[in-house]
C-alpha cells in the first residue's frame, strides 16, 4: 500500500486541470501533489483518440514512476477516450472526471434536459451522451463541441470581445434547446464560468466536474485510510511544452507563484 504522504498526480493538456487543482487545494490542503502539462500537444480535441491514448499511458506512467498513490486525469477528453484502459493497465486508483460530472447533472436537472459541452474528441466519443442515458434512460442530451475556447484560455484570455462572440456562438444555441443544466465538458471551461453564467442566464445551471472529481477522490482516500489531513504539502508542476509560459499562465489563475515549473517531454 502506497503511504499517505504520496502525491497525487494529475494531468491534462494544458492550464484546463488546474481548475482540479484548485478544488484539491480547498478540500484537501495537506495533500501533495504532481501535475503535468501536456502543453507540446494542446489542444487535445481535434487529435485522432490512438494518439491521444498513448499521450495518456506515457504520462500515467511517468507520474506513477515519480510514486504517485491516486491518478486524477483532469482531462475529459483523455477521460473519454483511454480511462477505461488506463484502469486496465494500472493497478493504483485512477479518477476521471466524466461520471462524477454525469451523477451532478442528472442530480441537479428538473426538466431531464441537460446540455454538454466539450472539445470536439469529447464530444465525438459520446461519452458524456452514453453515460448520461445509461443512468437515466429519459434524459435528453445536447452536446456541443466549443474548439475556441482551449486555444484562447491556455493564453489566458478569458474575457473580451473575442471571447464573448465565442462563447456566445456555442452557449446561445444551447439555451435554446430548453436544457436546465448544462456540463462543462473540459476543465478549462470553468475559467470562462463568469462569461457562461452571463450569456445563460439564470433558468440555466452550469455544472463543473472539477469539484464533483475531487470530492469523489478525497472520499476514496478517505475509504483507504490513505488521506493526509496534516502537515505541509508539496505541489510540483511539469510542462511538455514551454514551462515558463505554463508558469505564467497557471499563476495568474491559480492566484500564486507555481515556483519552478519543469520541463518535459515524455516522447
Amino acid at each position: 500500500m502506497k503511504e499517505k504522504k504520496a502525491p497525487i498526480g494529475v494531468f491534462d493538456s494544458g492550464v484546463g486541470g488546474l481548475t482540479v487543482v484548485l478544488e484539491m487545494l480547498r478540500q484537501m490542503p495537506h495533500e501533495s501533489f504532481i501535475y503535468y502539462a501536456d502543453t507540446a500537444h494542446v489542444p487535445y480535441g481535434d487529435r485522432e483518440p490512438e494518439e491521444l491514448k498513448e499521450f495518456a499511458f506515457s504520462i500515467t506512467d511517468f507520474l506513477v514512476q515519480q510514486g504517485c498513490k491516486m491518478v486524477i486525469i483532469a482531462c475529459n477528453t483523455s477521460t473519454s477516450i483511454a480511462y477505461q484502459d488506463l484502469k486496465k493497465a494500472f493497478s493504483l486508483p485512477l479518477i476521471g472526471v466524466i461520471e462524477p460530472g454525469v451523477d451532478k447533472a442528472l442530480e441537479t436537472t428538473k426538466n431531464e434536459k441537460i446540455g454538454v459541452i466539450g472539445t470536439m474528441a469529447t464530444v465525438n466519443s459520446g461519452s458524456y451522451q452514453k453515460m448520461l442515458r445509461s443512468k437515466n434512460p429519459r434524459v435528453e442530451v445536447t452536446a456541443m463541441s466549443c474548439p475556441l475556447f482551449v486555444p484562447l484560455i491556455e493564453k489566458g484570455r478569458t474575457a473580451g470581445d473575442e471571447v464573448y462572440q465565442a462563447a456566445y456562438s456555442y452557449l446561445e444555441p444551447m439555451k435554446r434547446t430548453g436544457i436546465d443544466s448544462l456540463i462543462l465538458g473540459c476543465t478549462h471551461y470553468p475559467f470562462l464560468l463568469p462569461m457562461i453564467k452571463e450569456i445563460l442566464g439564470p433558468d440555466v445551471i452550469p455544472i463543473d466536474p472539477a469539484r464533483e472529481t475531487v470530492n469523489r477522490a478525497r472520499e476514496y482516500l478517505k475509504e483507504a485510510g490513505l488521506l493526509q489531513e496534516e502537515g505541509k504539502a508539496l505541489h510540483e508542476y511539469y510542462a511538455s511544452g514551454d514551462p515558463e509560459s505554463f508558469g505564467l499562465v497557471g499563476g495568474k489563475f491559480l492566484k500564486r507563484d507555481l515556483g519552478q515549473v519543469r520541463g518535459i517531454t515524455l516522447d
